[in-house]
């Protein structure tokens, strides 16, 4: 049967491979993992205490927890009711996580630590519309609303011999076009809109990737991004579900190197900021090893990129692959066991990656296909394949999803498909802000096609600088080129009707306190750290270098160094991370000033 719901297609697939392993979890310091079939009857006796509870298609359910394997369950759960998720970020603090459980009205919300539980015992009282709080974990304290996830499934069971028929009629009624979850932009501004996906936005998208990246039950997917967030959601949570391949957790973001060794996975989807941290470590440990081994690493970097770019393989001359293989063997293999030794490639999204970085890690034998994509598109607009990629650029439309990109007159990226979202919740005004009479989902997003239909994005259009001397310049790939630096952990480029550009900076304090401590450098704590005249000497230096390509309006001419990183707590990240330049502006206003009136 050809799926038309998300609902549908994992039934398929718990059918075609019951006895495969679907999900795994680290349990007493081992991977442990259960079958397809377990799962799907995990779902349904879930799916069914819910509706025992009386909730009913349409409602929706809220999710505020962790990547594990309750997440995939309660997910699946709520879709085969036609109910509606509405995932949470972990990372949200409970006024955050108030209004978006009243503005989607959600009956349920399934929690996952006892950490997680409190925030939403802490504004209980602000519920009106919340009838239960499902936990995972035992909280530190009950209340009224509460069961635990145990008991709902316990509930499923019961509801099922009552109700024989119950689970299987009602999948069998929801429509491709049904909502199927309410995902909350992260904004940099104000409050976050929901944005509203049906079964087939997501299914068109997930149905374009797997074709695309040639997706199989024999693939293993490492996830640590958040669920929550729609790219991890549908690339490596729906896609291998999709095709009866299995799903490995990792403990935590801190532990995602040791789980790739564990885990062994041959796909992994990520952020850039993960390889941008890979990427100085291994330069790092480089530089760590003496001149000697310093010295080889380089020549293998040199052979590396010499070879990968020879295209076809079969026209690479004996004495290149001569030394290919030796670098492989003296070098590169190390790197490739790091990630467990069966990577087939990453696929990195969320914002933009290094031309430089991805350029490195194909050098060393290690391929990241960058994409790219909103909220609003479910995710994917385009990414670049296996087998054809082009650095520097996010891959050509995701055709096989159904999805079409144009560029409008002033740059800014436009696509159209069933991948384009159903609208934002209860904001029909907004929603006709974005989505033209066409259906033309506008983006936000300034970028361009090249001749092969490779997309190259070059910034958010609300982010170009003009500077009072009328050039426009776009931040985003001066901030990339600077985080390749080990020295630089954040940085935010400021400008905007400026006579030139400067930067607030947060440097890698690791780094820099070796440095410190290397030349004898007396400071009491990181502000003094910061002010320190060689410290920052050491900064001006690496950007400069770094710089040597860039227009003269392009290069920074001023900057401050920050004792503390910018944190979602004090509100200046997004929960994906994105630094809230406004936020950031507004907070360092003093310190802004201070570099234009020198």
């Amino acid at each position: 049967m050809t799926a038309t719901t998300l609902t549908q297609m994992f039934l398929n697939t718990v059918k075609e491979y019951g006895s495969k392993t679907a999900l795994m979890t680290k349990v007493a310091g081992q991977y442990q993992g259960f079958s397809y079939q377990e799962f799907g009857e995990r779902v349904k006796n879930i799916a069914l205490g819910l509706a025992s509870l009386g909730i009913k298609t349409g409602d929706r359910i809220a999710l505020l927890s962790e990547n594990r394997p309750e997440w995939a369950i309660s997910d699946l759960a709520i879709l085969s009711l036609g109910m509606i998720n509405v995932p949470i970020y972990p990372s949200l603090i409970p006024k955050q996580i108030e209004y978006i459980l009243n503005d989607s009205e959600a009956k349920v919300i399934i929690t996952s630590k006892p950490d997680q539980t409190g925030k939403i015992v802490a504004i209980l009282n602000d519920l009106p519309v919340l009838k239960y709080i499902i936990y995972i974990e035992p909280p530190d304290a009950t209340t009224r609303k509460m069961l635990s996830f145990s008991d709902v499934a316990e509930k499923g069971q019961k509801f099922d011999k009552e109700n024989s028929n119950f689970y299987m009629n009602t999948v069998a009624t929801i429509k491709a076009n049904d909502p199927c979850g309410i995902i909350y932009t992260s904004g940099t501004t104000g409050n976050p809109k929901g944005v509203v996906l049906t079964h087939n936005n997501i299914l068109s998208n997930v149905k374009g990737g797997v074709a695309t990246l040639k997706i199989g039950p024999d693939d293993t997917f490492l996830s640590f991004l958040p669920l929550c967030h729609v790219f991890e959601r549908m690339a490596g949570h729906f896609c291998p579900l999709s095709v009866g391949a299995t799903i490995a957790y990792a403990e935590s973001i801190d532990t995602v190197a040791q789980n790739l060794g564990e885990v062994k996975p041959t796909i992994m989807t990520s952020v850039p900021r993960f390889f941008e941290k890979m990427y100085n470590r291994v330069l790092e440990n480089a530089a760590a090893g003496g001149a000697a081994k310093k010295k080889i690493f380089n020549w293998a970097l040199k052979t590396g990129e010499k070879y990968s770019k020879v295209q076809d393989k079969n026209k690479v001359g004996g004495f290149l692959k001569f030394k290919h293989n030796l670098a492989t063997k003296l070098v590169f293999s190390k790197l490739q066991e790091r990630f467990g030794g069966r990577l087939r490639f990453f696929v990195s999204g969320g914002a933009p990656l290094s031309k430089e970085i991805g350029e490195f890690f194909y050098a060393a034998g290690i391929k990241i296909l960058e994409g790219y994509g909103l909220t609003e598109s479910s995710p994917v607009i385009a990414a670049n394949l296996e087998e054809k990629f082009k650095f520097g650029t996010v891959g050509p439309a995701l055709k096989a999803g159904g999805v079409e990109i144009k560029i409008a007159e002033d740059g800014e990226v436009l696509t159209r498909g069933p991948h384009v979202m159903k609208e934002y919740y209860k904001k029909p005004a907004e929603t006709k802000e974005v989505i033209d009479e066409d259906g033309w989902l506008h983006t936000g997003d300034i970028g361009f096609l090249d001749e092969d239909g490779f997309l190259t994005i070059t910034d958010r259009k609300k982010n170009i600088i003009v500077t009072s001397g009328g050039k426009n310049i776009a931040p985003a790939p001066i901030e990339n080129s600077m985080l390749t630096s080990p020295l630089i952990e954040q940085i935010l480029i400021i400008g905007d009707k400026r006579k030139f550009i400067s930067a607030l900076i947060v440097p890698n304090f690791e780094m820099i306190k070796n440095y410190a401590e290397e030349n004898n450098i007396q400071y009491q704590n990181e502000k003094e750290l910061v002010q320190n005249q060689k410290i920052n000497q050491l900064i001006s230096n690496e950007i400069n270098r770094l710089s040597a390509d860039l227009a003269r309006y392009e290069q920074i001419k001023a900057f401050r160094l920050l004792p503390n990183m910018f944190t979602i707590e004090e509100g200046e990240l997004t929960p994906t991370l994105k630094i809230k330049r406004k936020v950031v502006e507004q907070k360092y206003a003093e310190l802004v000033e201070s570099m234009y009136q020198e």
